[in-house]
């Protein structure tokens, strides 16, 4: 019995790959210790891992801020791959990543074609060509938008980036409307089963995907400038616009953006990224567990609106449901968030629910292990 023993160990210790070593380690981090975690932080800190803020032109700058602040992650654009080698750009983010004591997320919108911020710097990944889905699924169909999107995020893998803001789940018929070149130009069912099978292709290169832009774009204009709305009824989106969404959610996509037009049949107040409506949508009806993500913050629709209001926009944000913030506004958010839990509007408990999440999908792609716990516990 004690041979049997030894062999079925020593089986075991053969079986244990570098691969499975890495993820069982993340796995001994139990949500009981995440929560521990939190119950340790202040509401400061907190509400910090909900932001996700612009890396700026000047990389010390960038470095400081993070230091001072520690956000819950960092977006790149495209300036912010110019002017530098591949090995340059790796230590940059290693360098932001020091200066954070839980790892970041770092993100970025490559989707390929007009929206490709690895296109940026050629360099960076040997002058390789990134089309758009809609190029891409007229050369080879659903197999190929797939293939294409594993690929592209195991290049983002390699360079330390791990959110992609991808794919695009949204669907218009108007090929006039500003968001259908980045569509896949398809149905809602076609497209449904391409952005299922992306997903899938993306979040197994340990990059998280972002379904992106909730409740669905269609042929509403385009809120970087300014408003944007659409009378389309709920029904409607349910039978339509919600397919590709709910395809994503099922396949395990770990985010949603929600896009700023306002949806007049659910809440003609509120764009969606501030509306608590269309967010309990996201959460009772397509039934997502993950973390929502509001897009950015600083587009035209949102400043306007939040001029013409007088409020905040982050705060707003966070009432509205999101767990974290596209948000270049950290210092002036932070102390408005935490004024807003003072005065009970909005409840600790929910922040801590966001956090949560933020914290195990940093778990799921690896970026969150035993060490970073143990160091943050003991600082």
């Amino acid at each position: 019995m004690k041979k049997i023993l030894i062999l079925i160990i020593s089986f075991s210790l053969l079986m244990l790959t570098p691969v499975n070593q890495v993820r069982a380690e993340n796995r001994s981090i139990s949500n009981y210790q995440l929560k521990k975690v939190i119950k340790k932080m202040s509401l400061q800190q907190k509400i910090a891992q909900m932001y996700i803020v612009p890396v700026q032109s000047n990389q010390q700058d960038t470095a400081t801020a993070i230091k001072e602040y520690q956000p819950g992650g960092i977006i790149l654009f495209g300036n912010n791959f110019q002017n530098q080698t591949r090995q340059q750009f790796i230590t940059n983010l290693d360098n932001f990543q020091s200066q954070a004591k839980l790892p970041l997320l770092i993100g970025t919108d490559q989707e390929g074609g007009t929206v490709s911020r690895l296109s940026s710097n050629p360099q960076l990944t040997s002058n390789r060509n990134f089309p758009s889905p809609q190029q891409v699924y007229q050369a080879g169909g659903k197999h190929a938008v797939a293939d294409e999107a594993g690929a592209t995020a195991k290049i983002l893998h390699s360079l330390k980036i791990n959110l992609n803001f991808a794919p695009v789940a949204d669907v218009s018929d108007n090929q006039k409307s500003f968001i259908y070149s980045r569509t896949l130009g398809l149905n809602y069912q076609q497209t449904a089963a391409c952005i299922k099978a992306e997903v899938l292709a993306i979040q197994k290169n340990q990059v998280a995907a972002s379904l992106k832009h909730f409740p669905g774009y269609g042929s509403a204009g385009d809120t970087h400038t300014g408003f944007a709305s659409t009378d389309k009824t709920l029904k409607n989106f349910e039978k339509n616009d919600f397919l590709p969404f709910r395809a994503g959610i099922k396949a395990g996509a770990q985010t949603v953006l929600v896009s700023h037009i306002f949806v007049n049949s659910i809440d003609a107040d509120y764009p969606a990224s501030l509306s608590p409506k269309v967010h309990k949508i996201l959460r009772k009806k397509l039934h997502f567990k993950k973390v929502i993500i509001t897009d950015d913050l600083t587009m035209g629709a949102i400043t306007k609106f939040a001029a013409e209001k007088h409020v905040s926009a982050d705060l707003l944000a966070v009432k509205a449901g999101n767990d974290m913030l596209l948000s270049n506004d950290i210092s002036v958010g932070i102390p408005a968030i935490v004024q807003a839990i003072q005065n009970h509007q909005v409840k600790e408990s929910q922040i801590n629910a966001s956090v949560y999440r933020i914290l195990r999908l940093k778990r799921e792609l690896g970026i969150l292990n035993s060490q970073n716990i143990k160091n943050y516990q003991n600082n």
